[in-house]
């Protein structure tokens, strides 16, 4: 696309500066009689101050004149300048090279050689001028282009970005834009017409492989193709571009990252050739850059959606199945602990004090079982819930006496002690008593499994205020148990995690247990912590608001 030079047609204005009065009248003449408006200047100052109170079309000045270098180099003047020397002179020479100067000329001149080299500067000037403009327009719209492509994850809607911002800026007929197979990007085809158009025909491009062929080629050199009608003139190459079928000139345009390509853009004008310019395919190749990059990143960022997609699918799976098995396992469960029961209590037909001692251990095993399958249920339920929580006044030390009491016969059977402090005054906190059992009660349990015979747990409590004013409850379980190391504490409110020393001796648990007080704790609005050392016991500390401000509604 050539340029018209916007001021082609425009009045012409020339500053014409000579110090030799006789010359200086007659290039300004032979300028006026081709139409020129000519002001004269016969020194530096004066031609300093007619370049600065406008911009003439030319200036046509005298190597001669004293200053003009400075002169020239010193106005913030863009107007094309001609130098008019005498060869034979080395200063007249060396005053010609000032930046801004455009053009030479030796003297005497003829005046229709003056009036044509002028003519021609401006000329010149004026389609660079042009060609400049033209070239910010295409970078501006390109750059919406690229605004485009980044700001979506979709592929498809970046290779419509891509097809359409091409086919608008150019001005083209056609654009298509494929990608190849390749784990990188998926396979999109996008293609954009002009106005009134009908879309190409499927054979009109070239086949996958040939496609495919042109687009390495073309990575490889880092270069595009441009071909009219089916004779193609290629760069880096000896190989023909392939066309896109019944187009005047076809653009090749290939995608790529790394070392090979992984896409191509065809950009056909179908009844007219079209000459690319470098600065038009440095901006073709800076917007396909982009759409390569947005490609990759949306494919990758698609990739990722849909592991998480499968993720969700699985931990679906995973919880519907463990309710499923919660309710059929404690089906049966509820009929065992209820024909036990009957067992023990009957009156009519007794049983010896040796199996009153087997039922007592099937007992507590059926109820650990028990607690193991609604641990299970809180967690194929993801958690608890505000909405399920039954909130009502709770006195804490009344409740850890029943944990204790509950628990102790188990610790009886370890020879482990349970000591219970006495709570002077003993706090009441608003809680599900039913939950908050099960916190203390995991705590004490878990404590009594890793306790060794011989050893002690001690539950106390006491209340306090804080720095800002709440008022807090604090129960501390510690016992004199196996421990936990300290590259493992950390972990041990992870679902199902168990510390090593725990796997090694065998001792029993599904790891669900402090998770489960865990989250209880924080939807009552307090904490829970742990401090163990390895092999000398482990302490664990749960506070709880003694007001209701601090509960969770959620």
């Amino acid at each position: 696309m050539t340029a018209v030079p916007s001021d082609a047609r425009l009045p012409r204005t020339a500053v014409v500066a000579d110090p030799q009065p006789g010359r200086l009248a007659r290039n300004a003449q032979a300028l006026r009689d081709a139409g020129y408006t000519v002001l004269e200047a016969a020194d530096a100052d004066h031609l300093a101050a007619l370049l600065g109170a406008g911009e003439p079309s030319v200036v046509v000045a005298d190597a001669s004149l004293s200053g003009v270098q400075s002169t020239l180099s010193g106005v913030q003047s863009t107007a094309p300048v001609l130098v008019v020397l005498d060869l034979d002179n080395p200063a007249e020479i060396a005053a010609a090279n000032p930046p801004g100067v455009h053009d030479c000329i030796t003297k005497p001149s003829a005046p229709k050689e003056l009036v044509h080299r002028a003519s021609v500067l401006i000329e010149q000037v004026s389609r660079r001028r042009a060609s400049r403009q033209e070239a910010e327009g295409l970078r501006e719209q390109l750059r919406e282009v690229s605004a485009a492509v980044r700001a979506t994850n979709d592929p498809q809607e970046i290779a419509n970005h891509v097809v359409s911002g091409f086919g608008r800026t150019f001005r083209a007929d056609h654009v298509v834009l494929i990608t190849f197979e390749d784990h990188r990007v998926p396979a999109i085809t996008a293609e954009w017409h002009g106005p009134g158009l009908a879309e190409l025909p499927p054979d009109a491009l070239p086949g996958e492989e040939e496609a495919r062929a042109t687009a390495d080629a073309l990575w490889a050199g880092t270069e595009t193709l441009s071909a009219e009608g089916n004779e193609a003139e290629a760069r880096a190459t000896d190989k023909p571009a392939p066309a896109v079928a019944g187009a005047a000139s076809t653009l090749a345009v290939p995608i790529g990252e790394g070392n090979s390509s992984l896409g191509i853009i065809w950009i056909a004008m179908m009844d007219r050739p079209r000459t690319w310019s470098s600065a038009e395919l440095g901006l073709i190749q800076h917007v396909a850059g982009n759409a390569a990059y947005g490609l990759i990143q949306s494919h990758l960022i698609s990739s990722q959606q849909q592991v998480v997609k499968q993720l969700r699918e699985l931990d679906k799976a995973k919880t519907d199945f463990l309710a499923t098995v919660n309710h059929e396992l404690r089906t049966p469960l509820t009929s065992i602990m209820a024909y036990l029961d009957m067992i023990q209590e009957s009156t009519e037909h007794p049983v010896s004090r040796e199996v009153h001692q087997m039922l007592d251990i099937v007992v507590r095993n059926t109820e650990r079982l028990r607690t193991l399958i609604e641990d299970m249920l809180s967690v194929s339920r993801g958690g608890l819930d505000n909405a399920g929580m039954q909130l009502a006044p709770v006195r804490l030390g009344r409740t850890l006496d029943l944990v204790a009491a509950a628990l102790r016969p188990l610790a009886t059977l370890q020879n482990v002690t349970i000591d219970v402090d006495p709570v002077p005054e003993d706090p009441e906190i608003l809680a599900d008593e039913v939950q908050l059992q099960q916190v203390f009660t995991n705590l004490v349990s878990n404590a009594i499994k890793f306790t060794p015979s011989g050893g002690r747990i001690e539950v106390g409590s006491e209340s306090h205020a804080a720095a800002d004013g709440s008022k807090w409850a604090t129960v501390r379980v510690a016992d004199t148990g196996i421990g936990i190391s300290s590259d493992e504490v950390d972990h041990v409110f992870t679902r199902f995690y168990r510390a090593s020393n725990a796997m090694a001796g065998a001792i029993p648990g599904t790891g669900l247990g402090l998770a489960i007080s865990k989250d209880i704790v924080e939807r009552h609005g307090g904490r829970i912590d742990v401090a163990s050392t390895l092999g000398a016991g482990t302490t664990v500390t749960v506070s709880l608001p003694l007001g209701t401000d601090r509960i969770q509604v959620n």
